[in-house]
């Protein structure tokens, strides 16, 4: 089975297993996620390829992280992740792109993000469920945070946190490649 394939196994289990916990059917879950039933038919049995909006949305839904859908729980007491051996979920047409690097588990689990965004480029996010916070440290170059339509520029050595239950853009801005490191900070609620 190749790396991808167990990936989508353990997507399809996991969002299977949230669904049933909440109590959704297919309909109720797409209807609440905005994605189609069929699309999350084929999800379940490990097929298609759904994108980073997909299961940023379908992850609020089910109040669970994103990486929580992607893989089971670490057993290990450390985890060291290379950023190298983790797929991009989101990519630029410039060579921008987002790498969910870990989350931490617990009621109130947190997600470490590693994003480059090439000047130019943007990623606009839609807003996420109440109580969701983000905070993003740009490590390198410099952005610009979009949050209900105001401008919020971000170089290096800068950190910037939102409620990011609102609408929400970064665009790398400048004449380098803009290296962040973002943590999305989740409410208490089912894993």
């Amino acid at each position: 089975m190749t790396e991808t394939e167990a990936a989508l196994r353990a997507l399809a289990h996991n969002v299977r297993a949230a669904r049933t916990r909440a109590g959704l059917s297919l309909d109720e879950l797409g209807r609440r996620a905005k994605v189609s039933k069929g699309a999350l038919v084929g999800l379940e049995k490990a097929q298609g390829n759904p994108n980073f909006a997909t299961l940023v949305r379908l992850a609020d839904t089910l109040g669970a992280s994103v990486s929580a859908l992607m893989e089971g729980r670490s057993e290990e007491r450390v985890r060291v992740v290379s950023a190298a051996t983790v797929m991009p979920l989101w990519k630029g047409e410039r060579g921008s792109e987002a790498r969910l690097m870990l989350t931490t588990s617990g009621p109130a689990a947190t997600e470490v993000w590693r994003w480059t965004l090439e000047p130019g480029e943007e990623y606009p996010s839609h807003p996420h469920q109440a109580g969701v916070v983000e905070t993003v440290n740009v490590t390198a170059g410099q952005m610009v945070l979009v949050v209900d339509g105001t401008d919020h520029p971000v170089e290096a050595g800068q950190t910037a946190t939102f409620d990011a239950d609102a609408p929400h853009t970064y665009r790398g801005s400048g004449t380098e490649t803009c290296h962040l490191i973002m943590t999305v900070h989740l409410p208490p609620g089912p894993a």
